[in-house]
């Protein structure tokens, strides 16, 4: 298990800085993947969402080092997240033209979590690990 908390360490760690970044330079971020921020609402909703979620998504995906019994279900939750934003974005492919090279990356970077994150389940769950 103590993989699967170093993974989750690592992811958590992304989204910590990923939300941090995000907050700190919402336009130049927002410009990154396509976003014209609206002032306002647009800018309180891009801050809201990918600063202090993807804040808290690396909170919870760092709880396992402190909290080893919370590795499992956080676990099951990224590759939850990440499963939905694999097949989110392979729709928005078929559905959208235009896509930036950020883009690209971004849904690069989230198939390899959820790959990583199904792959170190899948071991746990055979090796019937719980902690």
């Amino acid at each position: 298990m103590f993989a699967a908390r170093i993974f989750l360490a690592i992811v958590g760690a992304a989204y910590l800085f990923l939300g941090i970044w995000c907050a700190a330079a919402p336009d130049k971020t927002a410009k990154s993947v396509g976003f014209t921020l609206q002032p306002g609402s647009g800018q309180s909703e891009y801050f809201t969402v990918y600063g202090g979620l993807e804040v808290a998504w690396g909170l919870i995906f760092l709880m396992p080092l402190i909290m080893t019994d919370a590795t499992r279900p956080i676990l099951i939750a990224c590759v939850l997240i990440h499963g939905m934003a694999v097949l989110f974005r392979a729709v928005s492919f078929f559905l959208f033209t235009g896509m930036g090279t950020t883009t690209y990356v971004l849904a690069g970077v989230e198939w390899v979590i959820f790959l990583g994150a199904t792959a170190i389940l899948a071991f746990v769950s055979l090796s019937g690990s719980r902690s």
